[in-house]
């Protein structure tokens, strides 16, 4: 178990060494997004803008039109939420090099409730114009992830959740992970799962128990929400039998819809499903029952597959 959010904060620190230009900006959470880190290191390079987030993207926005490389950070609900009209004029219809890397995405902040729960960041970041959206699933990936928004140009979006996670890649994995390109993790004919953030461990739990009851699922991580590995979603489709969806994120707008776009202009006839956050705002308390409550598991993965391959 490593924690994504450390692995950003760390990162920060080797890019400094890197990229002399590399800049972070947070928003009064420099402890828990990690940032902090980089602020021991380089305080020159550091910019505590307090509770003013509108302010931080323009802040970025300056900076990055000055030939600095700006990484902003706070929690996912106030890096989109509170911020969205300065990231649609002054990051993406001015294609500004600023990168937001968001933490505390989804549900599973648990006991901070629905004004803290972002379940739409993945949908409002996906519609700009020009902005690329990004769900790294584990430490290892993150820390890839983040050398490469700090290497490829334009705005970017990232966001990863607030606990622990279990290790899923190794070092010698980092050369496959790529912008815009899905990871296939196991190989399966009988249905996909395709996932991304916090729920790619669940869909590798999942496939191990239907491995073991006879199912052999394909697990794909889908850690570029856009651009899509739209190749690697009709490969998919093309070689299993059902496709199924799952994001810790509203099923509107996210991972889910991406996919499902790309598979009607297909012309796809094959069984498909999303699981997600259903069109509601959720209860506070504990992640792990906030994900049994939600279906968002291996439990409900393993018994969705199953009814779809079934059908």
């Amino acid at each position: 178990m490593y924690n994504p959010r450390k692995a950003y904060g760390e990162t920060l620190i080797e890019l400094g060494k890197k990229h002399p230009n590399l800049v972070v900006l947070d928003a009064d959470l420099s402890k828990s997004t990690n940032t902090i880190m980089f602020a021991k290191k380089y305080p020159e390079r550091f910019f505590e803008m307090g509770i003013a987030e509108a302010n931080m993207i323009t802040t970025a926005a300056g900076l990055a039109s000055c030939g600095k490389i700006p990484f902003v950070s706070t929690f996912a609900v106030f890096a989109t939420g509170r911020v969205y009209d300065q990231i649609r004029m002054d990051l993406a219809y001015s294609e500004m090099n600023v990168k937001i890397f968001a933490t505390h995405g989804g549900i599973s902040v648990g006991k901070d409730g629905a004004s803290h729960q972002m379940i739409e960041d993945l949908a409002l970041m996906r519609v700009l114009p020009n902005m690329t959206v990004l769900a790294p699933s584990d430490a290892t990936q993150t820390r890839r992830i983040v050398e490469l928004m700090a290497e490829t140009k334009g705005p970017m979006y990232a966001r990863v959740g607030r606990a622990d996670a279990p290790l899923i890649y190794k070092k010698e994995d980092l050369n496959n992970i790529k912008i815009g390109k899905g990871l296939t993790i196991t190989d399966g004919d009988d249905a996909a799962i395709i996932a991304c953030g916090t729920m790619v461990d669940q869909a590798i739990e999942a496939q191990k128990i239907l491995s073991k009851q006879g199912l052999e699922a394909r697990v794909i991580d889908m850690h570029t929400i856009k651009p899509l590995d739209k190749k690697l979603v009709l490969k998919a489709a093309k070689e299993t039998k059902a496709i199924i969806t799952i994001e810790e994120h509203s099923i509107i707008g996210g991972l889910g819809s991406a996919v499902a776009e790309t598979l009607i202009e297909e012309g796809y006839k094959g069984k498909f499903m999303r699981m997600g956050i259903k069109d509601i705002f959720c209860e506070s308390g504990e992640p792990k029952d906030l994900l049994e409550k939600y279906e968002l598991n291996e439990k409900y993965i393993v018994k969705n597959v199953k009814q779809m391959v079934k059908k």
